[in-house]
Order: structure tokens, then sequence, then C-alpha cells
């Protein structure tokens, strides 16, 4: 059941299910806490397990023209607070995973373990950032044709046939993104520095889920970050929606990351 607070005057969407450690999922660009709908339950078995709405996606509101790391992982922080959780598992898919590691980096004490999950602490290259820029000033005049092609690549052309079903009900989701939150989100992943030391400087448990035909992240580039910060590695042999194209190993690497705790 979704429950809500008010923060910087904006509504905060979240559920808590389980207990036990407690383990954060953090949802991607055009996603909601609905993503995690055939997780939450296989992990909030043994685990007390926290979704969030990030702003502007799902049932929470935006705050401004643009939604950074750090004021997405400030809203994480108030859900936490509220809930009265020290410490903490955090998991995050894409965004999802800048989030976490904006918020490891200013509460690092209150992180037992960060999973990035089809995502990376590299900052975007001149080509992302540009392209990021370009669809700000797209999806002004064309918005659902821009959420439809920006959701259809993160795809590859195999799994649009064989998840075609699940395609539809996630799309369906990411349509229902305000225009506001999309620039915002945009801006802040645009914006967004290089945070390969939160991973490497910490002591904290780290694990990198990666897609081998991943078409947002090189393949042998997210290896060599995880070698270089002394990451966990698990490697599926799909893309970048290990939620849908690799569901069942998901659940598995995730189960076996949190019990280790």
């Amino acid at each position: 059941m979704q429950k809500s607070i008010t923060f910087k005057n904006a509504n905060i969407s979240f559920s808590d299910e389980g207990k036990g450690t407690a383990v954060v999922l953090i949802h991607g660009f055009l996603e909601n806490s609905t993503m995690w709908k055939d997780i939450i339950p296989k992990i909030s078995k043994r685990n007390r397990v926290i979704t969030i709405d990030l702003l502007g996606h799902g049932k929470t509101e935006c705050i401004g023209y643009s939604h950074s790391m750090e004021l997405f992982a400030e809203t994480i922080k108030a859900v936490l607070q509220h809930l009265k959780i020290r410490k903490y598992i955090l998991v995050g898919h894409s965004l999802g995973g800048y989030v976490a590691l904006a918020f490891a980096e200013k509460n690092p004490q209150k992180v037992k373990g960060l999973c990035l999950m089809n995502s990376t602490s590299n900052e975007d290259d001149v080509e992302r950032k540009n392209l990021r820029l370009r669809a700000n000033k797209m999806i002004q005049n064309n918005f659902t044709n821009m959420v439809r092609m920006s959701f259809s690549n993160l795809f590859g052309e195999e799994s649009r046939t064989k998840f075609k079903k699940e395609m539809k009900s996630a799309l369906h989701e990411a349509l229902q993104t305000p225009i506001q939150g999309y620039i915002a989100g945009q801006e802040g992943m645009r914006i967004r520095p290089n945070r390969n030391d939160v991973l490497a400087e910490n002591d904290f448990k780290k694990l990198i889920i990666i897609g081998k035909k991943d078409p947002v992240l090189n393949y042998k580039i997210s290896l060599a970050e995880a070698e270089k910060t002394n990451s966990e590695v698990v490697v599926f042999n799909d893309g970048h929606m290990s939620h849908i194209e690799n569901k069942l190993e998901l659940i598995e690497a995730l189960k076996s990351f949190v019990k280790s705790f």
C-alpha cells in the first residue's frame, strides 16, 4: 500500500513492507515503484522493503526545473528518517543507481550495501549530455512519441519481441510521467558528477549488475568500472531492463546480495 510524506511542499509517495534488514529499492527514469512489483514479495519474506517514487515519477510531485541527484537523495533520506530506519541496503536501477550513489556520498555510515542495477558511477560522456539537452527541447512539442522512443531504446530488438506484454505495461507507466518530471530528471542526470570514489573509497558491500547487451551502458566499460571500484559483479545476457529481461535471475541475485548482511 502506498503512503506519503511532504518534503519541500511536494508529496512523496512510498511503500513499506516486511520485517528485517531494510532494503531500499530505487526505480529508474520514466519508471516508478511498480517496476518492483514482482521483486518485493520475494525480498520482503526476510527483509523490510521500502520503495520510493522519485520526484516527478509515479505519485510523487516535482520540485523545480532540475531534479539533481542530490535532491533526489534528500527525498530518499526524508522518507527513511520518517520511518526511523537507521541503516539500509540500497538497490538502484539506472537513474536509481545515480541517486543511491549521491545518497551514499553524503551518508556512507548509514549504508550497509549498495547495488547498481544496470547503472554506473561514471558521469555522462559529452555525447550523452548533448542527447539529454536535445531530448529536453524536443519533449515539449512531442511528449508521447519522445517517451515511446526513449523507452523503446532501452530494449534490444530481440527483447522487444520476447517481452512485448511487459514492455506495453511499463510504457504505460512511463507515459504517466509529467513533462516537468521528464525535463527535470534529464537535466539532473546530465549535470551529475563522476562518483567512482563513492564506490572505491567506502567499505560497504558493493554489487554491480550488468547486462551484456545493454544499449545504454557499455559492457566492457562496466566491467572495468567494477574492477576499478572493488565491486562484485553479476552479469546477465540481456540488456538494460533486467527486472523484465532477466527477472528470475535478478531476483536470485538480489536475494543472495541482501542475505549476506
